[in-house]
């Protein structure tokens, strides 16, 4: 076996490059000023690490839960419960070493705690939309079959050899296996726990176990306000300053903002006017979210959407820049591919989609070029006319893109009407899951730093599909660059990807909008929060804030 040995390392407190929040007016009398006051736009949809998918819950879970691995200041993946790691010559096999840490019930974190986690993020019976996380991202042995309702979860290649030592075994080597470490879908969970509180896990503090730098001391599900304090009993709680964290989910910008004035937020995102207001302000600044906006069309259910020039004409319909430049303000950035900029780097370390003209063939904005394919769409289903529905979260700056892409498309495709349907997140995601759409305006983060984060969804069956595409070639290459020949060729698994996409976006399989970026104010006595376009938007274990 080839050795890697990873030591420790702490985190310094890094340079601000962003995330998605704002912040609370409650001050808890236990810990006073010193909590940091957060802003959330959406309220948390899930504390079940193997069931959530959003950003919101993401963030939350990994303030009070850590994984094997954790991010550093530059997104890399350093030590976190797993102290030390060994990997085979060939690649296939990681045996992690844990450390002494332990839960918020005085239970020791243990290999087990993974295993269980493991397996029921694979379980079919649990439904996990991030199993694929374990089958074709992670390619651990046996998820694939197991997703499939083909092997029983206990076969799945992850093994407690002792309680300090996880062994996990892989189909092909993958090589930012590592990076995943620290995504909450892999984070432990401890069972005798989870069985004693059953379908209550994660819906209240009785109902969730901290291993992490907080524990969760209030919140119920739907909370427009809970916190979290400091766990002195956390392995590495020397290194955390901050006595709490206090949230509050605020969806109107404005009222955020004046809480941020009042000095009741100590950070808050700003969008449109609020932008040309507050930037002169040395407090405000703009940083990269890595969030890819983008609408989904449901070619499966809606028949006038499954016609390619109707999709066509849509997507050069869209200003782009007009949404970024003129409604948005925040240096959200204009985006032509179907995989965001500025998150992936290529072999040569440049980024993978720095070259927005890729596509402009099938993607840029050309009102003459999108009225003739909607003229040539119409004529091919045998109308004159057509009005669509979209949905639409209840934030504010989605709306305003909403309204906007309304604008474009009834302006310069004639006889299209577009109604907008605003609807909370979570009802939202819930509604395009069941393909309960017509048009869905929504987002994707990235939750590694390889492309495959946003291709994969494309592939036939993903449960972030949601038009349901399929294309055969399409999942053939991505094969083919999962566990086939490229997994161990980087350059040509990074030319195939580009042939992937190119599939993707030659259909029109979604309508990329722009690549987010946080416009935010943030107070002058908050340093150390570490922002990161992949996976965790935001962490707070370096955070500090003065009096």
């Amino acid at each position: 076996m080839k050795k890697t040995k990873a030591t420790v390392s702490l985190l310094t407190a890094s340079a601000l490059v962003l995330g998605l929040v704002g912040f609370n007016t409650t001050v808890y009398a236990e810990t006073g000023t010193s909590d940091l006051n957060i802003m959330l736009e959406t309220p948390v949809e899930s504390l079940d690490p193997q069931q959530a998918t959003d950003g919101t819950s993401f963030e939350v879970i990994a303030d009070y839960t850590d994984g094997l691995m954790q991010m550093d200041a530059d997104g890399q993946a350093v030590p976190a419960i797993a102290e030390s790691y060994d990997l085979s010559e060939d690649g296939l096999t990681y045996t992690f070493h844990l450390r002494d840490a332990s839960w918020s019930n005085g239970d020791p974190v243990t290999a087990a705690d993974f295993v269980f986690a493991w397996q029921r993020a694979v379980d079919p019976d649990v439904a996990s939309e991030y199993a694929y996380m374990l089958s074709d991202i992670g390619q651990v042995v046996n998820a694939a079959e197991i997703i499939a309702g083909e092997k029983d979860k206990s076969e799945l290649g992850v093994t407690a050899v002792d309680d300090k030592t996880l062994e996990v075994k892989l189909n092909v080597p993958v090589s930012y296996f590592l990076s995943l470490m620290y995504f909450p879908t892999f984070y432990p969970v401890n069972q005798a726990f989870f069985e004693s509180v059953g379908d209550t896990f994660g819906t209240s503090p009785d109902t969730v176990l901290s291993n992490g730098a907080f524990i969760m001391d209030t919140y119920e599900p739907a909370a427009t306000a809970f916190h979290l304090t400091k766990n002195d009993e956390y392995w590495d709680t020397e290194r955390v300053q901050l006595p709490g964290l206090n949230y509050q989910v605020i969806q109107d910008s404005q009222q955020a903002l004046m809480s941020y004035q009042t000095g009741a937020l100590d950070t808050t995102l700003v969008n449109g006017e609020q932008v040309d207001q507050v930037k002169e302000d040395p407090e405000f600044q703009t940083i990269g979210a890595g969030y890819l906006w983008y609408v989904s069309p449901n070619m499966d259910a809606v028949p006038e959407l499954a016609n390619q020039n109707i999709r066509l004409a849509m997507t050069h319909a869209i200003n782009r820049e007009a949404i970024t430049g003129d409604v948005l303000k925040d240096g959200s950035l204009p985006t032509y591919t179907a995989v965001p900029m500025q998150f992936a780097a290529g072999p040569d370390g440049s980024d993978y989609s720095a070259d927005q003209e890729r596509y402009a063939d099938v993607c840029a904005y050309d009102a003459d070029k999108a009225a003739e394919l909607w003229a040539a769409g119409l004529e091919e289903l045998g109308i004159s006319e057509l009005e669509l529905d979209m949905v639409v979260d209840a934030d504010d700056a989605p709306q305003k893109v909403a309204q906007v892409l309304k604008e474009q498309w009834e302006t310069t495709l004639p006889g299209l009407t577009v109604n907008l349907t605003i609807e909370p997140k979570k009802q939202r995601v819930e509604d395009m899951q069941e393909g309960n759409f017509q048009l869905g305006l929504t987002r994707w983060g990235p939750d590694y730093a390889d492309p495959m984060t946003y291709l994969g969804m494309w592939v036939t069956g993903n449960s972030n599909n949601y038009g349901l595409w399929s294309n055969s070639d399409f999942d053939a290459i991505i094969d083919e660059c999962t566990t086939g020949d490229l997994c161990t060729d980087a350059e040509g698994r990074w030319a195939r990807l580009y042939d992937a996409e190119k599939l993707v976006m030659d259909e029109a399989v979604i309508f990329p909008l722009y690549t987010q970026a946080n416009a935010e104010m943030l107070s002058s006595k908050v340093t150390g929060i570490e922002f990161h376009p992949v996976a965790l938007n935001r962490v707070y274990k370096n955070a500090a804030k003065t009096e």
